[in-house]
């Protein structure tokens, strides 16, 4: 049996309620449809209905990843799910996930590393299949932002959206799957993305919900200085262990925080040359549903073809950095509707 372990399919699932740049105007200061198009490429975000929550979108993904890898829930060993929006600060998210699909037979556990956390669970599911052959993992990215945003906060009410995006990990032919991978984390940066209350720290009280300290809230230069002084020497190193170069990239997933950080980050990691695929432009920043969201799109387009290299990247609070190198091993998938 082949000791290869990759992605057999992918998944993907938004709210049904779109929120154009003028609705978000009209709810947050200071700001018009053009500036925020102008400061992050973004044009519409979805939001959870009231009744939606993580489980309900992160389900949803996961079933249509199974479709597409044409695996019932029984063949589903581990269940990870990654997300800083949990539905509840206990159970784990992934044991809801379980129950809504009915994958018994599976293993549970949540995943928090914010906006990175897709990759991190990737990588763990890699070593789980590994480990035991002919396993398989499902792992799910989901986060609605949309119930920790402060519309007063024009610097990250404009940024975030809600969404889920799954891929299935199993074994591949020989020469296909995961190459390498990276992860890294910064912890003395832990300030520029947090949710200060909620936890054993502050917990949840009337004086903590009054000073806002449930809301989502980033330094938006400090991150963009992080990520474009320790994101590239951080895809160097993934690439130098992997043994291949930045030409040989054909495509580059990244994480969706806006356009023009993306741009910058693309140019400034030496990967022009392979297409980034972006899903900012229409439903924001997703969090850690961004990476697979993105991943599900492409994939459904026709995008991959069998044997290309894919360069998964992402970062996120914590601050966190993760990077997943892998060679495409599917020919098809279920076509987007």
């Amino acid at each position: 049996m082949s000791s290869s372990v990759g992605i057999l399919g992918t998944g993907s699932s938004v709210p049904t309620r779109a929120m154009s740049n003028e609705e978000i105007a009209s709810r947050v200061p200071g700001v018009t449809p053009e500036w925020i198009v102008a400061k992050t490429a973004i044009r519409s975000r979805r939001f959870a209905a009231a009744d939606e929550a993580t489980s309900d979108l992160a389900a949803r993904a996961g079933a249509l990843a199974l479709r597409d890898a044409g695996l019932g829930v029984d063949r589903v060993d581990y269940l990870i799910v990654s997300t800083s929006t949990p539905d509840h600060p206990q159970p784990p998210t992934a044991c809801l996930v379980q129950e809504r699909l009915g994958a018994y037979g599976a293993a549970c556990l949540d995943v928090n590393v914010v906006c990175a956390g897709f990759v991190h669970a990737l990588v763990l599911a890699r070593s789980l299949v590994a480990d035991r052959p002919g396993t398989h993992a499902l792992v799910i990215g989901a986060d609605v932002y949309s119930r920790i945003l402060d519309f007063e906060d024009r610097r990250t009410a404009v940024l975030l959206g809600d969404g889920a995006g799954a891929a299935v990990v199993g074994p591949v032919p020989a020469g296909r799957g995961v190459v390498e991978y990276e992860m890294a984390s910064r912890g003395d940066a832990s300030d520029l993305i947090r949710v200060v209350a909620g936890g054993s720290r502050l917990p949840a009280s009337a004086a903590t919900l009054a000073d806002g300290g449930h809301f989502f809230r980033m330094q938006g230069r400090g991150v963009t200085e992080l990520v474009l002084q320790d994101v590239p020497p951080f895809v160097d190193k993934l690439l130098a262990r992997a043994g291949v170069d930045a030409a040989d990239v054909a495509h580059v997933v990244p994480h969706q925080p806006n356009g023009l950080l993306l741009d910058r980050l693309v140019e400034a990691c030496g990967l022009t040359a392979a297409r980034t695929h972006r899903t900012v432009e229409e439903y924001a920043n997703t969090g850690s549903a961004s990476v697979p969201l993105t991943l599900d799109h492409a994939n459904r387009a026709g995008a991959f073809s069998d044997g290309d290299l894919l360069l998964l990247l992402a970062f996120g609070g914590g601050m966190s950095f993760g990077a997943c190198l892998l060679r495409w091993s599917r020919t098809a998938s279920t076509p987007l509707v």
